[in-house]
């Protein structure tokens, strides 16, 4: 019989603390922590394949020697018409014979460079992960191609140093960058509003930031 009058006491007992308990932060602070805490989740979410990705390639990158062994290297020769190179420096059509040599051998990545002399032209394709020199030998229009793969792991490193991989890729890092730097800020303004954990955790953080001065002093060279 008295289960009930309890109940509603407890309850109601509840709901004045938590009407008391709010005002003890102004209402841009509140505002604050729920907006913090609205960005830090979604923020965490939509970078969450990002961050991941960084962190492992983080790994993969400081252990490079590991994967040496999946880089491969071939020769290819072919021909092109001598006339294209044959005339003064201006009129040589550049992108004709980048893209024949494209064409018939699938090569990939980007002109790097591009040389000219009074014997031969030097091309550099460079990508991710990938390189391949062209070496044509002007009087005979023959030429060399030397290619090389460095493998899945060496793409993913690439892709992590931002090497050879194009203005889109670059915006992709800086954006991640910025995500990254939101996400932390976000939960330190969180745990400030942590009044258990505030202390704490802010020791934690000094102490690891601490931690990372003193092996960058100890430890490198």
């Amino acid at each position: 019989m008295l289960k009930l009058p309890v109940q509603r006491w407890i309850t109601a007992r509840a709901r004045i603390d938590s009407t008391v308990a709010l005002p003890r932060h102004p209402p841009w602070k509140r505002k604050l922590a729920s907006l913090s805490r609205w960005l830090h989740i979604y923020l965490s979410m939509a970078s969450f394949a990002i961050v991941l990705f960084f962190a492992a390639t983080g790994f993969t990158l400081n252990h490079q020697d590991w994967f040496i062994r999946q880089q491969r290297t071939t020769q290819t020769r072919g021909n092109l018409d001598a006339r294209w190179l044959n005339g003064p420096d201006p009129r040589i059509d550049k992108l004709r014979i980048v893209e024949h040599i494209r064409a018939r051998h699938g090569i990939q990545g980007a002109v790097h460079d591009f040389r000219l002399d009074d014997v031969q032209c030097s091309i550099s394709f460079k990508g991710p992960g990938y390189e391949a020199d062209v070496v044509i030998d002007r009087a005979s229009g023959n030429y060399d191609i030397t290619t090389t793969r460095a493998g899945f792991i060496a793409i993913l490193n690439d892709l992590h140093k931002g090497r050879d991989t194009g203005t889109l890729w670059t915006s992709v890092i800086d954006i991640s960058a910025i995500l990254m730097a939101s996400i932390s800020l976000t939960g330190l303004i969180l745990l400030l509003y942590l009044h258990k954990r505030r202390v704490s955790g802010i020791w934690v953080l000094a102490a690891g930031a601490v931690l990372v001065c003193v092996m960058y002093t100890v430890g490198v060279p």
